[in-house]
C-alpha cells in the first residue's frame, strides 16, 4: 500500500493553514498544519515532510532564515507562498534555495501542480518507475555517471562530489540544472529552454530564476566565480557548460 505523501504548511493565520490542509487532503497528501518556525524544526526532528510550503511573513520569524536552516540540515521540497511578490524577495529566497515561488493570492490547482513538479525532481531515483522491458538500450548521453572539470555527477543518486570523492551539497533546483547542462556540453542553452527542462514551464519577461541558480552553482563549482570557466554565459543567448563531459 502507497502511503500518502506527507507535506507540511508553514503560516501564521490559521484560515491559510486549515484551507491548504483541506485542499491537499482531498488530493491525497498528507498534511501537517504549522504556524511557527520552532513548531517547523520540531516536526523535521521526528516526521520530516517530503516538501514545505513556507510563508515569509511570519510575525517575529525572519521567513528567509528558516530556508536557510532548512536547506542545511534537511533534503526536502521547498516551496515559498508568500505575499511578498517583489523581485528582490524571490530572488533572495531562490537564492537560499527555495525549490520555487509562488505569490499570494493564488490558484489552488496551481499550487498542486507546481508541488507534483518539484516532488517529481527530488524524488529518489529508486522511487521512479523502471523503464519498460522493451525500451532501447541507453546512449551514452544517458548513462549515470557524468565527470567534468574536476567533478562527479552521479544522476542516479543525486550526487555531486570532487576528485577526492567529497560531497558538494545542492538543492534539488541546482541539481536538476546542472543535469541539464552536462547532458549537452559544449551547447549554448538558453533559458527559456533551461526553464522548461528544469521546472517546467516558460521564463517570463524579468525571471531571474535561471540567473540565480547558474550563480548559485558557480560558487559551488568553480575556482573563481567572478571569472567562470565551467559554466560561461553567452550574452544575448544563454549558458553553455565548457568542460568536455565523460559519461562512465
Amino acid at each position: 500500500m502507497t502511503h500518502p505523501t506527507h507535506l507540511a504548511v508553514l503560516d501564521d493565520e490559521v484560515d491559510i493553514t486549515r484551507l491548504l490542509g483541506h485542499y491537499l487532503t482531498s488530493q491525497g497528501f498528507r498534511v501537517t498544519e504549522l504556524h511557527s518556525g520552532p513548531a517547523l524544526m520540531d516536526l523535521m526532528g521526528r516526521d520530516a515532510p517530503a516538501l514545505v510550503l513556507l510563508d515569509l511573513g511570519l510575525p517575529g520569524e525572519d521567513g528567509f532564515a528558516i530556508a536557510r536552516q532548512l536547506r542545511e540540515h534537511w533534503h526536502c521540497g521547498l516551496v515559498i507562498v508568500t505575499g511578498r511578490g517583489d523581485a528582490i524577495d524571490k530572488v533572495v529566497g531562490l537564492e537560499v534555495g527555495a525549490d520555487d515561488y509562488i505569490t499570494k493570492p493564488f490558484d489552488l490547482r496551481e499550487l498542486v501542480a507546481r508541488i507534483k513538479a518539484v516532488l517529481r525532481r527530488i524524488e529518489p531515483a529508486q522511487l521512479r518507475p523502471a523503464a519498460p522491458a522493451a525500451a532501447p538500450p541507453a546512449a551514452p548521453a544517458e548513462k549515470t555517471r557524468l565527470r567534468f572539470a574536476q567533478w562527479l555527477l552521479d544522476t542516479a543518486a543525486r550526487r555531486l562530489s570532487d576528485e577526492q570523492g567529497r560531497d558538494m551539497p545542492l538543492t534539488s533546483g541546482e541539481f536538476d540544472l546542472l543535469s541539464v547542462f552536462a547532458r549537452a556540453p559544449g551547447r549554448v542553452l538558453s533559458r527559456d529552454y533551461l526553464l522548461e527542462q528544469t521546472r517546467g514551464r516558460s521564463a517570463g519577461p524579468f525571471d531571474r530564476t535561471i540567473d540565480v541558480q547558474v550563480g548559485r552553482l558557480r560558487r559551488k563549482l568553480e575556482v573563481d566565480p567572478e571569472d567562470p570557466q565551467i559554466i560561461k554565459s553567452v550574452r544575448g543567448a544563454g549558458y553553455i557548460l565548457v568542460p568536455q563531459v565523460l559519461a562512465e
